[in-house]
């Protein structure tokens, strides 16, 4: 779910070029950052407009989950790490969503409810509960969050789109349509 490959602290990129002939499927013309919490109540209200971005944009727009557990959810940091092995396992944003549907029981449950979201989507439950207590995804995390303390997330959701970091943390009101004013421009001058 995370970009891996980039460093840490530079601005993530958020224009794709198109594959070049003959290498395959082209890349988004676009990506949105997400930056997001998973015990985060607001985040789960961004569900409806991030589903409808999918669906308006399909391929055309890569919607890159980036963690930034915050401070005051004890689960946050956990959940980031549940993601990222649900990603590993194919199936990233449908836990994402998963979890954030369910913000109360994680609340009350923490990683017991993580591991069994796992086994609810078919995934390896047992590997879950192992990647929560070897912190294998620790370091992604730990990159996300930095990388988002660098460009001036400070709350979730927060949106990275063509260079321009948009907060829904505050309110989600008129976002989805300022993300969809950014991505038409943005496809319109790629092609």
């Amino acid at each position: 779910m995370s970009d891996t490959s980039s460093d840490a602290t530079a601005p993530a990129d958020t224009t794709a070029p198109a594959a070049s002939p003959g290498s395959g499927a082209a890349r988004p013309a676009v990506v949105l950052d997400v930056w997001c919490e998973l015990q985060c109540p607001d985040c789960r209200g961004a569900l409806a407009d991030l589903r409808a971005l999918r669906e308006r944009y399909g391929d055309r727009l890569e919607l890159r989950l980036r963690h930034f557990p915050l401070d005051k959810h004890r689960h946050a940091f956990a959940a980031a790490q549940a993601a990222e092995e649900a990603a590993e396992q194919g199936r990233g944003w449908e836990y994402v969503e998963a979890v954030l549907e369910r913000v109360e029981e994680l609340d009350r449950t923490g990683e017991p409810f993580l591991v069994q979201v796992a086994g609810e989507l078919g995934l390896d439950a047992e590997e879950f509960d192992t990647a929560l207590i070897d912190g294998r995804h620790i370091l992604i995390v730990d990159a996300d969050q930095a990388e988002g303390k660098a460009i001036g997330v400070t709350g979730t959701p927060t949106y990275v789109i063509g260079g321009e970091r948009l907060d829904g943390g505050k309110s989600q009101e008129g976002l989805r349509e300022r993300v969809e004013e950014i991505a038409d421009r943005l496809l319109a001058e790629a092609s």
